[in-house]
């Protein structure tokens, strides 16, 4: 699956981080993030972190990319990039995997590529996101009669 965002699609994808990164609102902590996010038809979508004075109201660069594809109406990530020009390398938080998690594609994993001093690292989400809980997980549950009732001890 790596070989799916290789080479070209890669570089497009993390030229599309980088420049996003320099659109970031970051007046309190001085520390750009771009995220740039491939579909499931191959569309981009990108994202920079907006900071708030109110620190909790901030949010990430992956989180913009995911909800402006999500409005337009995408449902499937096959691929993201991520990059912080102020770092030797940078990774989604846990809060951004978990989102991540709800738009993996129904066949395979999505792809994080992270980039990192001069380089790309590509991992699958499920390799930063261990034991995942989202609309698979969900979908495959049983129905049970006792949900509703809190477990015995």
């Amino acid at each position: 699956m790596p070989d799916e965002i290789a080479g070209e699609t890669a570089t497009t994808l993390m030229t599309a981080a980088r420049e996003a990164a320099r659109r970031a609102y970051v007046p309190y902590s001085r520390f750009p993030v771009g995220a740039a996010l491939l579909t499931d038809d191959g569309a981009i979508f990108t994202g920079c972190n907006i900071e708030n004075a109110s620190y909790g109201l901030t949010v990430c660069a992956e989180r913009v990319a995911i909800f402006t594809a999500a409005a337009a109406g995408y449902r499937v990530v096959r691929a993201i990039a991520v990059s912080a020009p102020r770092a030797t390398t940078v990774s989604p938080c846990g809060a951004c995997r978990q989102v991540l998690n709800e738009f993996v594609p129904p066949d395979g994993d999505l792809l994080v590529l992270m980039d990192a001093a001069d380089s790309m690292v590509l991992q699958p989400l499920a390799a930063l996101l261990p034991r995942s809980f989202g609309p698979r997980e969900l979908a495959n549950a049983s129905p049970s009669d006792d949900a509703s009732r809190p477990a015995e001890p």
